[in-house]
């Protein structure tokens, strides 16, 4: 009874074991009628008819493509046809578009003054008429202005003194009159000079009534500090608030005991010396002071035991300042290796051998850098060839200091051919360096510099293919090999000042470790009244 619908397109589309759900036509279910007789009434369209009719109108449709896609084939009659179809679609749905007439609705219940401003706030107009809340609005016409405004009676504020700023114009800015700025200036400056107060320095201002309209507040009190072991109040007098000002001075209590760092080198020392509390500004300047003496590698082993001894300042309220190196020393097996102190106008390191008697002291690095070439033959890396190299290549960044590896005389700072700017200096016993390839010199011939002493900048002037120092030996005016080089060294000091020296050495190292940081003692005052409270409330014997 059943019939697969389409058994020819079976085999031809699925092909083997294609699987087609079956499908049965309207004559296979409906028992057709006999010949001649209709099963429906006259008048009646049979589900035959409109069935056909339906299936005639999709089959059509399915042909002609009435949406087809508007981006494919532009021109032709099939995209005229989809256009076609647009604009009708689009033409029935502007027919529906409602009207503009206007729509009936409840009558808008009238609002009172108080009422409509109450609506105004919660809007945004009171920010456009200058409001910063909800309520508060701008002025409207019915306020008038007031001819003087009441102001506070004092003023207190704080003011920085800024870098590069001067002390009458931080004053001016917080508002103290011309008058009292320079009355300020005449009382502090016997003190100390305002162009000698730190950048940073914080004043406490506080500002009085203001003499008459316009001007400028009367300046009551202004504090800051004027030093380590100062601070400084200008203020008027209790009892004449509108007297002079008058300046009160408040010292502060300083211990300036040096802080001295004792312990073993290590593994590293500047690790050492940190974890034994010592600054680090103070490890710095340790380290260049040992490293220009007699090179950090030579003079320091892991057994060997580190003493430097640096200035230190703390007042009574809490505040540390570290200052310069004092001392710098070095213990091998319980005895001083090396012996450094803190000496002259100029600050320059002197060891205790060298202000005393005259020794061979191995030449220290001329600047912080490495090896790049040493002495010997080698091939120019300009020129092109095999010639002799009389010196040692150090390579450094462009800038680095060039400090002198002995003292001397300057005998030629300037141009001086392939070398470019070039130093030249004579130390004692026949021997010589001399500096190339600087980007600037910093010394004129004819002066006398001391080890260590900055007499350059690395540069690559002259025949230099990048920055480096070019440093080369002579003795008796033939080129040595530096490597190792040795320079004897004069005393540095007379008798007089030996002794000196000596005294002051043996004051720092009689200094223990870490005395600096032990708590400030408290100063002597008056006796403190033992009588206890409880004895005052004893009855009296009243006669």
């Amino acid at each position: 009874m059943f019939k697969a619908h389409d058994k020819a397109g079976e085999a031809g589309e699925g092909g083997e074991g294609s699987n087609r759900v079956p499908s049965l036509s309207h004559a296979q279910m409906v028992r057709e009628p006999a010949s001649g007789a209709s099963a429906y009434p006259s008048g009646h369209t049979s589900p035959g008819a409109r069935n056909g009719l339906r299936t005639a109108i999709e089959g059509w449709c399915a042909r002609v493509d009435l949406a087809p896609d508007l981006a494919c084939d532009i021109g032709s009659r099939k995209w005229f046809r989809g256009l076609a179809t647009l604009i009708g679609l689009g033409a029935v749905a502007f027919s529906f578009w409602p009207s503009f007439s206007a729509v009936e609705a409840a009558t808008a219940v009238p609002l009172a003054p108080r009422v409509r401003d109450e609506f105004r706030s919660q809007t945004i107009a009171p920010l456009a008429l200058g409001a910063d809340s909800g309520r508060r609005m701008g002025a409207s016409p019915l306020v008038h202005p007031l001819a003087s405004a009441p102001e506070r009676p004092q003023i207190e504020l704080v003011s920085t003194l800024g870098q590069g700023d001067s002390f009458a114009r931080m004053l001016a800015r917080a508002g103290v009159g011309d008058g009292d700025i320079a009355a300020v200036q005449q009382l502090i400056g016997a003190t100390i000079q305002p162009g000698d107060i730190a950048s940073g320095t914080q004043f406490d201002i506080t500002l009085g009534k203001r003499p008459a309209p316009q001007e400028a507040r009367a300046l009551e009190s202004l504090d800051f500090r004027a030093r380590f072991d100062l601070d400084l109040t200008v203020e008027r007098s209790a009892k004449a608030p509108t007297g002079p000002l008058r300046l009160v001075p408040h010292p502060i209590r300083v211990d300036a005991t040096p802080l001295r760092v004792r312990g073993t080198v290590g593994s590293s020392l500047y690790r050492s010396a940190r974890a034994a509390g010592a600054p680090v500004a103070a490890i710095q300047a340790y380290l260049r002071a040992i490293d220009k003496q007699s090179g950090i590698d030579r003079a320091l082993q892991a057994d060997d035991t580190f003493d430097m001894i640096v200035a230190y300042k703390r007042s009574a309220k809490g505040d540390r300042q570290v200052g310069d190196l004092l001392y710098a020393g070095v213990e091998h097996d319980g005895k001083p290796s090396l012996q450094l102190l803190r000496w002259g106008k100029d600050g320059q390191m002197l060891s205790a051998r060298g202000v005393s008697e005259a020794r061979s002291v191995p030449i220290g690095m001329p600047v912080a850098g490495h090896i790049t070439s040493p002495y010997g033959m080698r091939r120019h890396p300009i020129l092109g060839y095999v010639r002799m190299h009389a010196g040692i290549d150090f390579g450094a960044p462009y800038g680095s200091p060039i400090h002198a590896v002995a003292a001397g005389r300057v005998t030629f700072a300037g141009r001086h051919g392939g070398h470019g700017n070039y130093v030249r200096i004579q130390h004692s016993g026949g021997l010589a360096t001399g500096y190339g390839h600087m980007s600037r010199i910093a010394v004129r011939a004819g002066t006398q510099v001391q080890a260590g002493q900055i007499i350059g900048y690395v540069g690559s002037t002259g025949l230099s293919t990048g920055p480096h120092l070019h440093l080369e030996a002579y003795r008796d005016g033939h080129t040595i090999n530096p490597a190792g080089l040795k320079i004897l060294s004069q005393p540095q000091l007379d008798s007089h000042e030996r002794a000196a020296f000596s005294a002051q050495m043996a004051a720092l190292l009689r200094t223990d470790p870490g005395a600096a940081l032990a708590p400030l003692s408290a100063p002597a005052s008056a006796p403190v009244e033992t009588t206890r409270e409880i004895d005052r409330l004893v009855p009296q014997e009243v006669r």
